[in-house]
């Protein structure tokens, strides 16, 4: 079953889909919220949500202030990182989910860290893909200097170029394509005050304060992460509280693994066991 919901936070309206399997009780199964990348929405999952609801969870996918159909933020686009996550677990609260498991990817991915350090909100367990404990990969300055010139037509271009320079070679070429088209819906000012926002994010000096089962994963292929990076922080966290992390390298893949990755849905659903699971850190390549 699928529901969509409008919900007013700091102003304006958030825009939530929740997927669960037909004749359930959304109560009694585990929460899986989704975020997306910079610029996107929640159609990213689109392929994803019904497919991981059918092994028995409740799949969350808002779309962030300003992208999809959540209206803009009241007063400006947002560029900090830590003010989407307070967001998010607004839109967690008017929802009545308390320990939610959490999936994201790219600045989506960096959100996962930053909800994932913060023990006074416990979470059942994090998968952060294609993020970096540390500041994201980009010229800020540039990115600050590009939001006076937003509107170039150009712009739709770069997006779709660049979605495909940043998809692994393991996808098919068709796939590729509807991909990178669906990423040009973006809107620029938001896509560049994201990236300022991945750009400065860093929770470095803090992942020693992850407390849920967490599980890095990095594409060999991404060109906007150094996945030696993403293995550090999971050593890093491991150091403070062994056997808490692991780690994925997926060959082939680039920076979007939920829509590169054929049925990422039962990759996930293991992912998501071993987390309930508490099972120990492992490399896999």
């Amino acid at each position: 079953m699928i529901e969509a919901k409008y919900l007013q936070v700091d102003g304006a309206l958030g825009f939530v889909e929740i997927v669960t399997p037909e004749n359930s009780t959304a109560a009694t199964l585990p929460t899986v919220l989704c975020l997306h990348t910079a610029g996107q929405s929640g159609v990213q999952w689109r392929h994803f949500a019904r497919a991981l609801s059918e092994f028995g969870y409740r799949v969350i996918v808002p779309d962030l202030p300003g992208h999809g159909r959540s209206e803009p933020a009241a007063h400006a686009p947002i560029r900090s990182l830590s003010i989407y996550a307070d967001w998010l677990w607004k839109i967690l609260e008017l929802l009545d989910v308390q320990t939610p498991f959490v999936i994201g990817c790219s600045i989506g991915g960096k959100l996962t860290l930053e909800l994932a350090t913060r023990p006074s909100q416990p979470l059942a367990g994090a998968i952060a893909m294609e993020a970096e404990a540390a500041p994201g990969r980009v010229n800020v300055d540039g990115l600050r200097r590009e939001l006076e010139d937003v509107a170039s037509p150009s712009r739709a271009d770069r997006t779709y170029l660049g979605t495909l320079a940043s998809i692994g070679r393991a996808v098919p070429e068709s796939r590729a394509h509807v991909i990178a088209t669906m990423h040009k819906r973006e809107d620029p000012e938001i896509s560049s005050t994201d990236l300022i926002g991945w750009g400065t994010h860093d929770v470095q000096d803090r992942l020693g304060d992850v407390t849920c089962p967490i599980h890095l994963i990095a594409g060999d292929e991404d060109p906007w992460i150094d996945a030696r990076s993403v293995q550090s922080a999971v050593d890093a966290i491991n150091d403070s509280n062994p056997g808490l992390a692991r780690y994925t390298l997926l060959e082939g893949i680039g920076h979007y693994p939920m829509e590169e990755v054929d049925d990422f849905a039962s990759l996930a659903h293991q992912w998501l066991s071993e987390l309930s699971a508490g099972s120990t850190v492992e490399a896999v390549s």
